[in-house]
């Protein structure tokens, strides 16, 4: 008799409905039932829990980290902030002559 081997399977974990799936850890099991039962036994005992995916960590696909510059910003978008206006500093500056 062969026997299947273990695999890694990232958990996530959902507290509430409408709430979003959230990474909690991972277990060893050989298939996605076993990873469930495991990950429930394991995550979702103490926690509270309503839904659980097991993903096996094969399948995920990641960035590797020599590329961070890929999320790095093309073009400056601090306009859209509200630092990012110089009124603020005007109007204290204002504000703070009138004052005296």
């Amino acid at each position: 008799m062969t026997q299947t081997p273990e695999q890694v399977w990232e958990v996530f974990h959902q507290s509430a409905r409408g709430e979003p799936h959230v990474h909690v850890g991972s277990v060893h099991a050989t298939d996605a039932d076993t990873a469930v039962l495991m990950a429930k036994e394991q995550f979702a005992r103490r926690l509270a829990c309503v839904n659980i995916w097991v993903v096996p960590s094969d399948a995920i696909t990641e960035t590797p980290y020599e590329d961070a510059d890929m999320f790095e910003h093309g073009t400056d978008k601090s306009y859209r902030e509200a630092f990012g206006y110089e009124t603020t500093k005007r109007a204290k500056a204002v504000g703070d002559a009138a004052e005296l």
